[in-house]
């Protein structure tokens, strides 16, 4: 037998990694032709800048690390020069870092600065993938580590562009609910699913990031596994979120309170475009359940007991540092599904259900 060193994504199907992530792009098209045709130029230029910048930055990076030994910079500029520097570069080098550029655009607000947008791809791309190694060997998702840089040093710009968006709304629909999740906003139920409010550009729209759900699925280039386990996962919980704030204000409707939670917010997106990342998950059936699950549930504990009212990429990176350690953990193992696998991860959900309802009801007496 031969073993073959090879780098993620591992891919157990057949499809190839130029194939696979082609396939993102164009799922990832409806919302982003969304985005930008109701942004317009303060949407489009996000676009763009995170784009070049990332596909330039992941180009320098790749051409220090792979730079044929003995060659001089002066031969870069000739015929033979760029043939060397070809040869380990190829258009997965160039599809990666669009696919991180339109997804950190789209979890970003239409109208920031461009220099906001700017330091945040340059940190995501660089910091979040590049210094790992590049393509393949990154543990955090490039996009959410620039996201969740920028939002710490750069919260106040980004509040000022999400008020550029709605004026008369000033505020995304999670932040009304945040503290009371009975606090229902301005916006209806089909609002949040046709994307007629305010917030960052690639969460706004369910319906477009369903159908771009729908193509990746079929063509079978994410993990379905994985999007339904975060989901479902963050499901339970906020449900049980919902049902304390009942039980404790007696207002509301819970119906009402739950599917506002599931539509609002970057939940779906992440589901579908971040948590089902090949390269930063793990590589058995069940560690991307368990994987994925984790996520969902921290998402909504940082929805009910943090203090932001959105928690999807922050969750998403705390996964990604405990990919390696889930794939330690199955070692050795089939790679299949056992009744003892799924009663300890309900135990695990139904205890963090019990932790939410405790604290929406202010403690356990």
């Amino acid at each position: 037998m031969r073993l073959v060193p090879q780098t993620s994504p591992y891919i157990h199907k057949n499809v190839s990694v130029k194939r696979m992530m082609l396939d993102v792009i164009v799922a990832l098209m409806p919302v982003t032709f969304f985005a930008m045709i109701v942004n317009g130029w303060s949407g489009i230029y996000v676009f763009l800048i995170s784009i070049i910048t990332m596909v330039f930055i992941e180009l320098l990076v790749h051409m220090l690390i792979h730079w044929p030994k003995g060659m001089k910079i002066k031969e870069l500029f000739s015929k033979e020069g760029f043939l060397k520097i070809k040869q380990n570069y190829t258009i997965n080098n160039i599809t990666a870092p669009v696919i991180s550029a339109l997804i950190y655009s789209l979890i970003m607000p239409a109208g920031c600065s461009p220099y906001v947008v700017l330091v945040g791809a340059v940190f995501g791309i660089l910091i979040g993938k590049m210094v790992f190694g590049g393509l393949g060997s990154n543990i955090f998702n490039p996009a959410a580590v620039g996201r969740m840089f920028v939002g710490i040093c750069f919260g106040s710009e980004l509040n000022t562009a999400y008020t550029k968006v709605d004026v008369y709304a000033g505020a995304t629909p999670l932040g009304f609910t945040k503290g009371n999740l009975s606090a229902i906003g301005n916006y209806s139920l089909w609002d949040l699913f046709i994307g007629n409010i305010p917030g960052c550009m690639g969460e706004v729209c369910i319906l477009a990031i369903l159908i771009g759900a729908v193509y990746l699925f079929a063509r079978r280039s994410a993990d379905l596994r994985a999007c339904l386990g975060f989901f479902l996962s963050f499901a339970v919980v906020i449900l049980f979120g919902c049902i304390g704030t009942y039980a404790k204000t007696k207002t509301g409707n819970i119906m009402e309170m739950w599917l506002y939670q599931l539509l609002s917010g970057g939940v779906i997106f992440g589901a579908v475009f971040m948590i089902t990342d090949p390269v930063t998950s793990p590589t058995s059936k069940f560690g991307r359940v368990v994987f994925a699950s984790i996520a969902g549930c921290i998402t909504a504990l940082i929805r009910v007991c943090g203090a932001y009212p959105e928690g999807t990429a922050f969750s998403i990176l705390i996964v990604n540092m405990l990919a390696p350690c889930i794939d330690y953990f199955m070692r050795g193992k089939p790679n299949t599904y056992t009744w003892k696998q799924c009663l300890c991860l309900g135990v695990g959900i139904a205890f963090i259900c019990v932790i939410v309802t405790a604290s929406v009801m202010g403690g356990w007496f």
